[in-house]
């Protein structure tokens, strides 16, 4: 009778090595039926009809504008992300938080600063005890903290789960922040709801639906899809008593009684009444030029403290695929910015000149969730039954998703075509149907003969005709000679 628990728990055993071996490798499960949100299964993912999709809602602060996508649509939560775009204006700060889920942040537009409090790191920003005695009328205080990153527009900013951030915008322009959060992640410990937790500020109204929260002040009401309603919320420390709050921090009860920010009618983009001030090195010239092309001033990757979290894809001297009459892909992943190993995310930045066509294709192992940045164009995504469930004009400032080994095939309008892929899967991969390295390029002429009921003659052309890679040029075809 002994054998009997032993066979059991070596069941348990094999039963729990097998999730984790699969969630190691990154497979669809982990996205799938175990971590879509509790009531909801793969089964109901039914991408029978996708739209391009604007934001639902616009939430107004004091220095800005948050606009958020509802969590709601099929095509969010099936895939198991959250949208939302962040438009700060100049001496605009987006307060500190942190998430449930693991983020990429793109740059759509301008400049500024960004600072992530990595849990564990030191402060190793310091300054000078003796200029700061000049300054600061307390003798021998030294401001310190940990590292704060210039970002530029092209920037991917990768953060973990759980990690606060906040961003500042210097310039007179307006600093436009894409985010996507990955919730249906292992590191989302919670349900597959989006969650975003405030340290500072009074988030007044929160918009909350069947899934998901957004909270900011002064939320304009306008059509939305998700029958969301409105309810009171505020920065974490509202909910801890005071006396608490005072002994933590070893201050005195007023002060930390407004650092619950009760009061506070700002929302969650706030201005800086003068310049925010805070320690950041010197470039020297050839540091300069190093961040100009994007890439870290030494090339080292020491510590995770000190890893590197953005890679800027705009640039066209690291462009991956480059045609010169079709346009240029650059891909940011787990090679050339290692944390986003440990996130399983990546992204793709993609440029297609007037009327290109980017090859038909299918992802292998990851859903691309699609934010347009420039210009217009025609997608096609066709499901695993041959029907097409997109079909139609894109423009600036959409999200589509192409879910995982869906047919997609894009096409620019005449003033080109932009967009930013958010890839779930820190290597994700396609395969292209037609082209130089495509799958008709490597099956036998008498397969695709007999497959479609062609002539030789004919599956030569489907298979050679077009001669260039992911890209491909306007009405320009390489025909094959016998």
């Amino acid at each position: 009778m002994a054998s009997v628990p032993c066979l059991v728990s070596l069941s348990l055993c094999l039963l729990v090595l097998s999730h984790a071996c699969s969630a190691q490798h990154g497979w669809t499960r982990v996205r799938g039926e175990q971590r879509r949100g509790e009531g909801y299964s793969l089964d109901e993912c039914q991408f029978s009809r996708l739209s391009a999709r604007e934001p639902d809602r616009r939430l107004t602060s004091e220095a800005g504008v948050t606009d958020v996508w509802d969590e709601n649509d099929d095509q969010f939560r099936c895939a198991g992300a959250a949208a939302l775009r962040h438009t700060i204006e100049e001496r605009g700060l987006l307060l500190p938080a942190y998430t449930n889920a693991p983020k990429l942040v793109y740059v759509d537009q301008g400049q500024g600063y960004h600072g992530a409090a990595i849990p564990g790191c030191a402060e190793t920003f310091q300054s000078q005890e003796e200029s700061q005695q000049q300054q600061d009328p307390r003798q021998g205080f030294r401001d310190q903290h940990q590292k704060i990153r210039k970002v530029r527009e092209g920037d991917v900013i990768a953060l973990p789960a759980g990690v606060a951030d906040w961003f500042y915008n210097d310039a007179q322009t307006p600093l436009v922040l894409v985010q996507i959060m990955d919730t249906s992640n292992p590191a989302n410990q919670l349900d597959n709801n989006f969650r975003k937790f405030f340290l500072a500020g009074n988030p007044q109204q929160q918009i909350q639906g069947q899934r998901g929260q957004f909270s900011g002040q002064g939320f304009q009401r306008g059509e939305s899809h998700s029958g969301g309603q409105e309810q009171r919320s505020g920065n974490i420390f509202q909910g801890f008593d005071e006396q608490f709050l005072a002994e933590a921090f070893n201050v005195d009860t007023d002060l930390a009684r407004r650092m619950k920010n009760e009061n506070d009618n700002r929302g969650v983009i706030v201005r800086v009444e003068d310049r925010l001030q805070f320690l950041t090195p010197e470039f020297s010239e050839e540091e300069r030029s190093e961040y100009q092309r994007g890439r870290p001033a030494n090339g080292v990757e020491e510590t995770f403290c000190s890893a590197r979290l953005k890679q800027n894809i705009n640039d066209p001297s690291r462009a991956d695929v480059y045609n010169p009459r079709a346009g240029r892909i650059t891909s940011v992943n787990s090679h050339n910015l290692p944390i986003l190993r440990s996130l399983r995310l990546s992204a793709q930045k993609g440029h297609l000149y007037q009327n290109a066509i980017m090859a038909p294709h299918w992802n292998i192992n990851a859903h691309s969730i699609c934010y347009f940045t420039r210009g217009t164009g025609r997608v096609q995504i066709v499901d695993e039954n041959g029907r097409s469930v997109f079909d139609g004009e894109v423009r600036e400032g959409q999200i589509l998703t192409a879910p995982h080994n869906f047919a997609v095939v894009k096409r620019a309008g005449g003033e080109g075509l932009e967009w930013v892929a958010f890839k779930t899967n820190d290597q994700a991969k396609i395969s292209q149907l037609a082209g130089r390295v495509s799958s008709m390029r490597a099956f036998p002429e008498e397969v695709i003969a007999n497959s479609f009921q062609v002539s030789r003659e004919e599956a030569r052309r489907l298979k050679f005709n077009r001669d260039e890679v992911t890209l491909f040029s306007p009405g320009s075809r390489s025909q094959y000679r016998a």
